[in-house]
């Protein structure tokens, strides 16, 4: 079966572009990808009633969303090189494994050291398949075809942090937080299996490079000194750590500002995924039309300017939701095509430079989040004022020759 994987992973390197991006592999993919961000917030809705069991704090559950970050963010950074010199297939495999043992902990857990234990072995399992999912992606396409699946995957990461508040609530509801950690394992286990089934491994043993601390360090020094990486993935990073203050920020805003239920809340996270819907299938029109770096930094100026109107406009509903729509619109297309800039130079170190892609946007998203928290202003304002730097950041860095 090794043998047979590795024949087909050696044809897909060959063929590149030819292979046909279709509904099992998008599927796949887009499963892998969002994974991470469907585990993180599908669980909040179920908060206050996981406080009462555990005989803690909303507030001091907050640990187990930092924790999964930290962890998550870190462990980035060694599965991407080990990717590249042992292939794809046995850590997607580990990975999954090691998030559906992180999920069982959590559905067991008496206590919050408990929880927030499950959670980091969750974080751990589920940074294989974020990194991989885009590796993978490198390893099967290429220019034009590259863009088109990042921009479908991409979707899909952002379709789940919008749909899974709305899931969340209806497990906790009818079957109690422990099944929404049953849910997310269940879940894992199918793609396990499809992926072992369906794909295996992409990354040809031809294309693979030494390891070492040494060859690792001077790998993500080089990502780091290279215009052609650092511009496009520094712009996207700032772009999804805006993305993730957002989803901190807004309960505040719709909640304590406008006065929406938590069913509402959910509502509203879902109806903005479709104007990512929209943006994903806009991204690769426009960079067949204008070329991908002319397109990635239209998708930054319209989101900029959505993020202008948020600080300056005024403080009512309709406008949030106007200049939230264009910021949305403007994110949707930067990321996937910003992703694919940033990784179609280097087939041979994929998997290091989608792990330090990751990195970078899970530390832009802590900072963000961060000064969010410590802004002495309303939560409009801060958010506001997060997103407008953030862009403002991204628009000047994608102006580095590509």
């Amino acid at each position: 079966m090794m043998q047979k994987h590795t024949h087909v992973a050696a044809g897909n390197e060959a063929r590149g572009t030819q292979k046909a991006l279709n509904a099992e592999l998008l599927f796949l993919l887009a499963g892998l990808a969002a994974l991470g961000a469907l585990a993180t917030n599908i669980i909040l809705p179920a908060f206050p009633d996981m406080a009462v069991d555990l005989g803690t704090s909303v507030i001091d559950l907050s640990a187990t969303l930092s924790s999964f970050f930290v962890a998550f963010a870190v462990g980035q950074l060694f599965v991407g090189p080990l990717s590249d010199r042992f292939g794809r297939r046995w850590l997607v495999l580990s990975g999954l494994i090691a998030f559906v043992i992180g999920s069982a902990v959590c559905a067991f857990a008496s206590t919050l050291p408990q929880l927030i234990s499950g959670r980091v072995v969750q974080a751990l399992g589920v940074c294989t398949t974020s990194v991989l999912s885009r590796a993978i992606a490198r390893d099967l396409f290429d220019g034009e075809a590259l863009a088109r699946a990042l921009s479908l995957i991409m979707v899909a990461m952002a379709a789940a942090p919008g749909f899974s508040p709305l899931l969340g609530g209806a497990f906790n509801s009818w079957l109690g937080w422990q099944s929404t950690f049953a849910f997310v394992g269940v879940f894992a286990v199918v793609l396990a299996v499809h992926y072992n089934v369906k794909l295996g491994e992409t990354h040809a043993t031809d294309k693979r490079s030494a390891i070492s601390v040494p060859a690792i360090l001077g790998t993500y020094w080089q990502l780091l000194i290279d215009r052609r990486f650092i511009a496009p993935a520094l712009a996207v990073s700032l772009v999804i750590g805006s993305l993730y203050a957002f989803f901190a920020v807004a309960p505040a805003i719709l909640m304590a500002g406008f006065h929406f239920s938590p069913f509402g809340l959910g509502i509203f996270f879902a109806s903005t995924v479709f104007v990512v819907f929209g943006a994903g299938f806009l991204a690769p029109r426009l960079a067949h039309r204008w070329g991908q770096v002319r397109a990635a930094r239209f998708g930054i100026v319209v989101a900029l300017i959505g993020s202008i109107a948020l600080l300056v406009g005024q403080e009512d509903f309709v406008f949030f939701s106007v200049s939230l729509t264009i910021f949305l619109l403007g994110m949707g297309v930067v990321n996937p095509l910003g992703t694919a800039i940033a990784l179609h130079p280097f087939g041979r170190q994929a998997g290091a430079a989608s792990a330090l892609l990751g990195f970078l946007q899970m530390g832009c998203a802590a900072v963000a989040i961060s000064v969010g928290a410590v802004l002495a202003v309303p939560a409009y304002t801060s958010l506001g004022i997060i997103l407008t730097s953030s862009l403002t950041l991204a628009f000047l860095a994608f102006l580095a020759p590509q």
